[in-house]
């Protein structure tokens, strides 16, 4: 479990993030979502340590992490795990050897056992195939998958993903969300998806925290997130035709 408590962030006179407070829970995709500049990526960077927030804590299973040495921020490294929104594989390894990279920097396993947890992950996300193949030989889907592999390598207790369908087309964004929901409950991970894919809020949101303009506006889940009376996440979501047919065909 990740808490958030009371975080604040300001660049110069500009105020970021407002007093946000929010759990995301263990075995659930928990979805961030909001319009562009609402705060979302200052609030993924936070969490993960690459920004260090002006007031509050972030709390990793009761751990206040904003108090972290270096060391310890190291150690708890190796307990994360990351997808890009361009997936960021390493061009000039094969597949196989960019989901060993991690394993390389941070386990202390023999090669053999590194070698048997890489092609373990690769054959999760049904990529055991392309192993021997560079990034640029794979679809975009494909990168994604690999980038999936690579992230769980290390066996985490936390995922983070930052815009993980960006540029995809929705059926294989559909195979992504499903994959990410699924490694999530089967390993029990605290998850968290920077996201503004509407089909991935409706598909896979166990946890939704909606920022506008710095604040945290609501939360909920995706089956009750259609009934909301909050002016502005009814704006951002019916700003799409299709989420719009379906809170009519659900009052009807």
């Amino acid at each position: 479990m990740i808490e958030v408590k009371n975080i604040q962030k300001r660049f110069g006179e500009q105020v970021v993030l407002e007093d946000i407070s929010t759990i995301f829970e263990n075995g659930k995709t928990n979805l961030i979502i909001g319009q562009s500049g609402a705060g979302k990526t200052v609030l993924l960077k936070c969490i993960v340590g690459l920004l260090v927030p002006d007031k509050g804590s972030v709390l990793y299973d009761g751990r206040n992490v904003t108090t972290f040495e270096k060391k310890e921020r190291l150690m708890l490294r190796r307990e994360m795990g990351m997808l890009f929104q361009n997936a960021a594989l390493f061009d000039s390894m094969s597949v196989l050897e960019n989901v060993m990279f991690p394993l390389e920097m941070f386990s202390n396993k023999t090669y053999k056992e590194k070698l048997k947890r890489a092609r373990f992950c690769l054959e999760r996300v049904n990529m055991l195939q392309a192993e021997d193949k560079s990034p640029e030989e794979l679809s975009g889907g494909m990168q994604k998958r690999a980038a999936i592999a690579r992230a769980i390598a290390l066996g985490p207790r936390y995922l983070f993903c930052d815009e993980p369908n960006s540029g995809l087309d929705p059926k294989t964004s559909l195979i992504i969300d499903e994959l990410i929901h699924d490694i999530t409950t089967e390993y029990n991970i605290t998850t968290i998806v920077n996201t503004h894919d509407m089909n991935s809020v409706m598909g896979i949101g166990d946890h939704i925290t909606f920022l506008a303009n710095g604040k945290l506006e609501w939360q909920g889940n995706k089956d009750n997130i259609l009934d909301s009376s909050n002016k502005q996440l009814n704006d951002f979501l019916f700003s799409s035709d299709l989420l719009r047919k379906v809170k009519e065909k659900n009052q009807k």
